[in-house]
């Protein structure tokens, strides 16, 4: 089973932890990743960024992504 724990502050500034489990914890791991800057893209290697880049562009020349 994966699971992560994520330690934050409410908006009083009480610190309180969550677990998640499953989805709830990629999904937990995906916004704290966007809280950090990086994004989804950031993560894959070189190539395969590249090669998400030309897949893209080539739908942008299409018409089929904005």
């Amino acid at each position: 089973m994966k699971s992560v724990t994520a330690r934050a502050q409410d908006v009083e500034g009480r610190w309180f932890e969550n677990t998640g489990e499953e989805l709830l914890a990629r999904a937990m791991l995906h916004e704290t990743d966007h809280l950090n800057g990086r994004l989804f893209i950031s993560h894959v290697s070189a190539l395969k960024r590249d090669l998400i880049k030309r897949k893209i562009k080539k739908l942008m020349r299409a018409g089929e992504w904005e």
